[in-house]
């Protein structure tokens, strides 16, 4: 079980990590661009919020189905609900105290800016 904490530490949650991160993630689309965070997945059962729900802000953009939280009081994103499959988890992995992203390898990047449900056939 690993914690994840905002900033300011008024959100925080519980993530169940069978073992280590599987796989980590960082993402060209726009808002990822943005905020520049290196992600991993679990499924929506394995991430829990266990502090400061009613501090946590949803956006929506663009199709509106995929959902980005950020606490309202320090501004950092610490997870999301992705399109392409609603029932997992993205969540922020620089929130977790004990990982140093600077020394994750293979950061996989994921091609957001050609999502497969934009795509016209």
């Amino acid at each position: 079980m690993k914690k994840l904490t905002c900033h300011c530490g008024e959100v925080e949650a519980e993530i169940n990590l069978d073992g280590d991160l599987a796989k980590v993630i960082k993402c060209n689309c726009s808002i990822c661009k943005r905020r520049g965070a290196i992600m991993s997945m679990v499924k929506n059962e394995d991430f829990k919020i266990v502090k400061g729900e009613d501090k946590l802000k949803l956006y929506q953009f663009h199709t509106k189905v995929a959902k980005h939280y950020f606490c309202s009081i320090c501004g950092i994103y610490t997870h999301h609900n992705p399109r392409i499959n609603p029932a997992m988890t993205g969540f922020n992995v620089g929130c977790i105290d004990e990982i140093n992203t600077f020394a994750l390898k293979d950061v996989a990047v994921n091609d957001g800016q050609n999502h497969p449900l934009d795509q016209k056939n």
